[in-house]
């Protein structure tokens, strides 16, 4: 694939979504719902051991930034993967670090 030079906008758009992914929590939810098709709010506040502001405010930036999806029913949220391509994503970035 030949790539010309990107925009400033697309390049702009890449970084926020690179920057997005460099934080070790929110990587560790990118895990955990790797193996899930969706995870309640709950779980993973107790499978990371943090609080649940802490884990509502990593969510909130990765919803922003359309890594996660999430959806509502009564008073529990649930949180799966937005597409493929954030597993793609995790996937190949663990395997170059691994490799």
């Amino acid at each position: 694939m030949t790539l010309s030079i990107l925009s400033l906008e697309s390049a702009s758009e890449l970084a926020e979504l690179f920057d997005s992914l460099s934080d070790p929590t929110r990587i560790q939810i990118i895990s955990l719902l790797m193996d899930e098709d969706e995870v309640g709010v709950s779980e993973l506040v107790a499978k990371l051991n943090l609080s649940k502001s802490a884990v509502s405010h990593q969510l909130r930036g990765m919803r922003d930034r359309r890594i996660i999806r999430t959806r509502k029913q009564g008073r529990n949220v649930y949180v799966c993967l937005d597409d493929r391509h954030v597993a793609e994503l995790f996937l190949r970035g663990l395997e170059h670090i691994q490799h």
